[in-house]
């Protein structure tokens, strides 16, 4: 029986508002240790993901006021995501064709997990994954 998702993502994860500014983003992945955080709407549905890369990149190199800049304003709203019934080869499969490392676990519209690389590399070999990602031109 292949794995599905669900078997492997990271169940709740880290997750602001909206209008969370880019300070705050910051501060919860600095007290998690983590790369990235999810953006949320109001209504509890998937709005974006912004990592620490996307930090650095579209707000701090811009000069942007991280008291005064939200989450919203520098996200990327164009995220893949999955559902956790899926097989873990799907995931993979999209992380590869995505160049992405993390993928937001949705069902029904409802944000419910993360599965990341790193949680995929304990039962499958994801260096083939890894070396076309690190190839890819950067996505944000």
């Amino acid at each position: 029986m292949r794995t599905a998702v669900r078997d492997m993502m990271t169940p709740d994860p880290y997750a602001v508002g909206t209008g969370a500014t880019i300070q705050e983003a910051a501060q919860l992945m600095r007290d998690a240790d983590i790369g990235d955080v999810l953006v949320v709407r109001e209504d509890g549905t998937l709005c974006g993901i912004v990592t620490d890369r996307d930090l650095v990149v579209r707000a701090v190199a811009e000069g942007s006021d991280p008291t005064g800049t939200q989450v919203e304003d520098v996200c990327n709203h164009q995220v893949v995501s999955i559902s956790s019934k899926e097989p873990v080869d799907e995931a993979l499969s999209l992380m590869r064709q995505h160049n992405i490392r993390r993928l937001p676990v949705v069902d029904n519209e409802d944000l419910i997990g993360i599965v990341t690389l790193g949680d995929l590399s304990a039962d499958h070999d994801v260096s083939p994954v890894v070396a076309d990602i690190s190839q890819a031109p950067p996505n944000n």
